[in-house]
């Protein structure tokens, strides 16, 4: 049974939650002190346009897991979903996909993500997030289909679009990458999108009835903006010391 103060219930549930990005490099009070900044729900760590490694990835949820802070891993590449277990087992608490474009990338985002009979995700690795608490192989399986946390995200025109077929039982929550997604909007020939936000509600409509979520990176500035059109996870660049 998915555990009601979890993550993953409050996604699946659209209860608005906000989280931040954070740095593998990170002292134990700084993580701290970060989360406690903003009395955030979870942390990103990016894999996509940061210097990470394996190790470093390790080390940073071993640390966060012993503070009880849920961990979200940005993948390197979209290619790269086929590894979606593999990077898990480094003991994060959810992953996302960037630049989703195909479905069948999802499904195989998917497969990969949970064990049988949801998925075809291979048992190991002892760096897994709860293994500790859960080390019965049914026990954990079960556990983690109800607690990791799966994002895909939507960085053209065409996903937005196609949104709707990406939101597969299983997948949390659609994120959206603002930058690239501009590029698109601005080089896309046909569509009816005039702004980001026009994507954004386009999608919070389409995703209505189902257990997937929206999620967007904002400032803290823009937070009650995208809470009004329907967006229930917030990514916000860090105050203080850490702010970018």
């Amino acid at each position: 049974m998915i555990d009601q103060n979890s993550l993953k219930f409050k996604i699946s549930n659209k209860i608005p939650v906000v989280g931040t990005m954070a740095s593998v490099n990170m002292s134990k009070d700084d993580l701290t002190q970060l989360v406690e900044s903003g009395n955030y729900d979870f942390v990103l760590i990016d894999g996509q346009h940061s210097p990470l490694n394996e190790d470093s990835i390790t080390s940073f949820c071993s640390l966060s897991n012993e503070l009880n802070i849920h961990v979200q891993f940005r993948i390197k590449h979209t290619n790269l979903a086929f590894l979606s277990g593999n990077y898990i087992d480094l003991g994060p608490s959810g992953i996302e996909i960037p630049q989703i474009e195909l479905e069948s990338t999802v499904t195989e985002t998917l497969n990969n993500f949970y064990y049988p009979p949801k998925g075809i995700r291979s048992w190991g690795g002892q760096d897994r997030v709860g293994l500790s608490k859960i080390s019965s192989r049914i026990e954990y399986s079960s556990w983690w289909e109800n607690y990791g946390t799966l994002w895909l995200q939507l960085e053209s025109v065409n996903a937005v679009k196609n949104c709707r077929s990406f939101a597969k039982p299983g997948v949390d929550c659609l994120s959206f990458g603002p930058a690239d997604l501009s590029f698109s909007l601005e080089n896309s020939p046909i569509h009816n999108f005039k702004s980001i936000e026009d994507c954004v509600q386009f999608t919070v409509n389409e995703l209505e009835g189902t257990n997937t979520s929206v999620c967007f990176r904002n400032d803290l500035g823009t937070r009650q903006l995208y809470l009004d059109l329907g967006v229930t996870v917030l990514l916000e660049t860090p105050k203080g010391k850490w702010g970018r």
